[in-house]
């Protein structure tokens, strides 16, 4: 059987910055309607290896080797959409830009039609359920799993022939991450290739024909997808494949007294000049000490919840209570010790920081700012967080860019204890992450809620092995809390439907992802 022709390639690749490879003598080829898959730790060099197709590198990277792609347009999809979707413009607006440019050679009075079911065909390949209550959002005003899918579709929309897709099911539930990956094997069985970049491996069993395994930026093992999954042969690449590791379960009464309190709860986003109704809760509480698993689909209203309390999302009525205390619907009228009190760790780390000042500078900020520490004292005290969480001084005084996803994230949670919290909001902050250092991350914030200070933690998941330990579970679906009561209760005799239906397709989505 005559093999398709190579559409890109990469030869002999390698990515050095100050003196440090971050690929290092890469080879791949690219065909159309197959799947492509790298694989590896946070920081393996994938997502650079990825950007070298577009042409994109670090700034001041030293590049080596031939990237060639062959008169083919080509799409990305990166980790965290957000980062190129614009924030002053609407959803919709790029979308419906793109399918304009595309009609130009029709008549006048058929192009407005024509550029709509443009638009309305990505929308349904994309699999962005609303899409036209989304077209009227800005990119803050739509979940992870929706700006992801959103991209997807400016994508399709391009007529890319390869799309190079940066972890397309980060942040999604098991029954997203079915139609994501439906969604992929249907992009290539029209002939588009794709490189995946992910972490996910029974995403990768799913899609891929080809697999590389990297680490360090070189790659350890290529092959066939089967042949690497089933038979590995390099360590690394048998630890990847290791099973998953929850946090231990919550010692039992361990919890203290109510702190934190919602009550009669209705945030709303600005759409085409309406406030939408998105999230509705009657009454959720949170005691010391506690951990609080929220779960649902993207675009539930997990993320908007844990915005609210933070302050960081003011467009809502209702009451947020710490210790029978109102706090202020925005954090710029919250007072330090508020601010300080109710801390929150993004799902998307790289955004969170200053790419021009270093990590630690950016760390030790919490303490001066929030408890007035002297900038000596808390350089120091930064220090010593970043290196209980296993980042080395060395390390951390880079700036963001040369960190990996991984990194970042144990940067952005000692930013958040430098401040002392009494509630750690944890949004997504696992699911970008390759299965070695999710593990690591979960064991740290396992330790951290063991503490004898240890917050009360909100743990905004999609990931019911995540959600697992936790003392409660509250499950969104719509922008509404369908079920809540203690972990044994939701994830082994879910009363709700929809909490019944999660369940189910996370054990089928697994299960069929083994075989």
């Amino acid at each position: 059987m005559k093999e398709n022709p190579v559409i890109a390639a990469v030869t002999g690749l390698t990515v050095e910055v100050d003196g440090r490879a971050l690929v290092d003598r890469v080879s791949l080829r690219i065909r159309p309607g197959t799947v492509t898959a790298l694989v590896g730790a946070s920081g393996s060099g994938k997502t650079t290896t990825g950007l070298a197709l577009l042409g994109e590198f670090p700034a001041g990277a030293r590049v080596t080797g031939e990237v060639a792609v062959h008169g083919t347009r080509i799409g990305y999809i990166p980790q965290h959409p957000a980062a190129v979707l614009n924030p002053a413009r609407r959803a919709g607006a790029l979308l419906r830009d793109m399918a304009r440019t595309q009609v130009r050679d029709l008549p006048r009075s058929q192009r407005r039609a024509a550029a709509r079911q443009r638009v309305t065909q990505a929308l349904d390949d994309a699999q962005l359920e609303d899409g036209e209550q989304v077209l009227g959002r800005y990119p803050h005003q739509l979940s992870g799993g929706q700006q992801q899918r959103l991209v997807l579709a400016q994508a399709l929309l391009l007529g890319a022939r390869i799309i190079v897709a940066d972890e397309p099911t980060t942040g999604q539930d098991a029954l997203t991450t079915r139609r994501v990956v439906d969604q992929l094997a249907a992009v290539a069985a029209q002939g588009i290739a794709v490189l995946l970049l992910s972490h996910d491996l029974d995403v990768v069993r799913e899609l891929a024909d080809e697999v590389l395994v990297m680490r360090g930026g070189r790659v350890v093992e290529q092959g066939r997808a089967h042949r690497v999954l089933e038979a590995p042969t390099h360590p690394w690449t048998k630890e990847l494949l290791a099973e998953p590791r929850t946090l231990p379960y919550a010692e039992p009464g361990r919890t203290g007294a109510e702190l934190l309190t919602v009550d009669a709860l209705t945030a709303r986003h600005r759409t085409g000049g309406a406030h939408v109704p998105v999230l509705s809760v009657d009454r959720l509480t949170l005691r010391g000490g506690e951990c609080l698993a929220v779960v649902g689909r993207s675009g539930s209203g997990k993320t908007t919840l844990g915005r609210c309390l933070a302050g960081l999302h003011r467009d809502h009525t209702g009451r947020i209570t710490l210790d029978g205390r109102e706090l202020p619907r925005s954090l710029r009228d919250r007072s330090r010790e508020q601010l300080a009190a109710v801390q929150y760790v993004f799902q998307d780390a790289r955004a969170a920081f200053d790419e021009h000042r270093p990590v630690l500078d950016q760390v030790a900020r919490t303490a001066v700012r929030l408890h007035g520490t002297e900038p000596r004292e808390a350089g120091a005290e930064a220090r010593r967080v970043l290196t209980d969480l296993g980042l080395a001084e060395e390390l951390v005084r880079r700036r963001p860019g040369l960190l990996s996803g991984g990194e970042l994230q144990r940067a952005a949670l000692a930013r958040a204890l430098l401040a002392r919290p009494r509630v750690l909001v944890c949004d997504e902050i696992t699911s970008g992450l390759d299965p070695v250092t999710r593990r690591s991350l979960l064991d740290l914030l396992a330790a951290l809620m063991h503490r004898q200070d240890a917050p009360a933690v909100v743990l905004i998941t999609h990931d019911l092995d995540t959600a697992a330990p936790a003392d409660r579970v509250a499950v969104l679906d719509g922008g509404v809390v369908v079920e809540e009561g203690p972990r044994e209760q939701i994830l082994t005799a879910p009363r709700h439907p929809f909490t019944v239906a999660l369940l189910g397709a996370s054990e089928r989505w697994g299960a069929a992802a083994r075989r």
